[in-house]
């Protein structure tokens, strides 16, 4: 039996777990095993639903012979955020003053997220909230602005690699017609696509 020689783990939310949003088509880890070679294997881990404060639970489902971890998080929280827009404020500075606390509390959260993460000493991505979701408001825009600062400012601090979604779904097809704020399959091939070239980058060539 040959023996494997690499094995990718997904965690996170349903950016992965996207195949309930994908009928009869490929999800995110269907594309990830096609793209990886014969001698790889790739888990999903990674739950739809799940926010920050759930990857502790997913870090306990590690195999034990994982060599690499990709971490996509925080949508549903900024998501859980949302309503804050709705609430009435007096001055612009007042609005500001809340979506600070957003972000603090976003900011302590994700940080020890991905230090428990960091604790499997294994190399390790993470991946920002993509934007480019079809119809979305410009307030829901700019919340994710701020969730996306956050997670970028801690990825530097803990001198981690981003794969910056943002840049990877772009078009409308990227994402799926049963909820817009999913994946389609053509979306899921281009994650899958970026997660391999942040492997190639580390000398894991295909």
């Amino acid at each position: 039996m040959t023996k494997t020689k690499s094995h990718l783990v997904l965690l996170g939310d349903s950016i992965f777990d996207n195949a309930i949003y994908v009928p009869g088509e490929l999800a995110v880890i269907d594309h990830m095993r096609h793209t990886l070679p014969a001698s790889w294997k790739a888990t999903l881990i990674a739950h739809d639903g799940d926010v920050v404060a759930n990857v502790e639970n997913q870090i306990a489902k590690i195999p034990l012979d994982a060599t690499h971890l990709v971490v996509s998080i925080g949508g549903n929280d900024a998501l859980n955020a949302l309503g804050i827009f709705s609430d009435r404020v007096d001055t612009v500075g007042e609005g500001l003053l809340q979506l600070s606390q957003i972000r603090r509390d976003f900011q302590r959260r994700y940080r020890t997220m991905l230090w428990q993460v960091l604790s499997a000493e294994l190399p390790l991505a993470i991946c920002t909230i993509y934007d480019a979701i079809p119809d979305l408001s410009v307030e829901s825009q700019t919340a994710l602005a701020i969730f996306n600062d956050t997670i970028v400012r801690e990825a530097f601090a803990a001198k981690v690699p981003v794969i910056d979604l943002r840049l990877v779904c772009t078009e409308r097809n990227d994402y799926s017609a049963l909820s817009p704020i999913e994946p389609s399959e053509v979306g899921g091939r281009k994650i899958a696509l970026a997660i391999a070239e942040w492997l190639n980058s580390m000398g894991m060539e295909f």
